[in-house]
């Protein structure tokens, strides 16, 4: 796929991979709509980027999501790239006997994450395939996952909503692909963004660190760099690609 010109929407694009990938595929002559319920930092985004369409847009209500997706396909006379981006990082275990008042993993923080990684990424990807379907466009559907994925100590609900990431990557790769969709996932390791600095604790980050044979986090330009390489890779599709460094949960 040749990124000029084509329609892109990415989710949670106010920070991190998201803002990233925005400002490089802006520089490949992308038109690019940016969403995030930060609305703070997508005013820094649209003031350093007035050509980017910002939106506000919370993915985990459904009635925003809706309007959001109309509005930038109606702008872009349609959508051809969609990137999944959206997400939060909690840890908690299942059980913390230290943990007096409420031992067991909270209610409400299983939801929140749930909401956005997992039930977030559905209504975005219904509301814009619905509508390259309709428009019959061919483009690709690209969903952020994680190394968690494959099932992370301390992180029940993360793992779970990635790894409802990967299934759904395989089952829209195969429903989609015959209308000329493209659906593929990237599954990063731990990388030195704000998110992973908030979500682990310093020691219990640097523990994970030397894990990977690497012996390094990976960066948020390679992220992109992987990133450009499945839109452009029009042979790829249903499959997750692993940026890890090799590290191994």
């Amino acid at each position: 796929m040749d990124l000029r010109q084509q329609p892109t929407l990415i989710t949670g694009a106010a920070a991190g991979f998201g803002r990233a990938l925005a400002e490089r595929l802006l520089a490949e002559g992308a038109r690019v709509a940016a969403l995030d319920r930060d609305r703070e930092r997508l005013d820094q985004l649209a003031a350093a980027h007035p050509e980017l369409l910002c939106l506000p847009c919370d993915v985990a209500d459904p009635e925003q999501v809706e309007q959001a997706v109309a509005t930038v396909a109606d702008r872009f006379g349609g959508i051809h790239i969609l990137v999944n981006n959206a997400g939060i990082m909690r840890s908690a275990p299942l059980i913390n006997p230290l943990e007096r008042s409420e031992p067991r993993h909270s209610l409400e923080l299983w939801h929140q994450v749930m909401d956005v990684n997992l039930h977030g990424l559905f209504y975005v990807t219904r509301a814009v395939a619905a509508d390259m379907v309709q428009r019959r466009a061919r483009g690709v559907i690209v969903n952020v996952s994680s190394i968690s994925a494959r099932g992370n100590a301390g992180q029940s609900a993360y793992s779970a909503a990635k790894a409802g990431v990967e299934a759904l990557t395989v089952v829209w790769a195969k429903e989609l692909g015959r209308l000329g969709i493209r659906v593929a996932a990237i599954a990063p390791g731990f990388c030195d963004t704000t998110g992973t600095a908030d979500a682990l604790e310093t020691t219990q980050l640097a523990r994970w660190v030397d894990q990977v044979p690497l012996k390094r986090m990976g960066s948020i330009e390679e992220v992109v760099e992987a990133l450009l390489w499945i839109m452009q890779a029009d042979y790829f599709s249903g499959r997750v690609l692993e940026l890890d460094g090799g590290l191994r949960l």
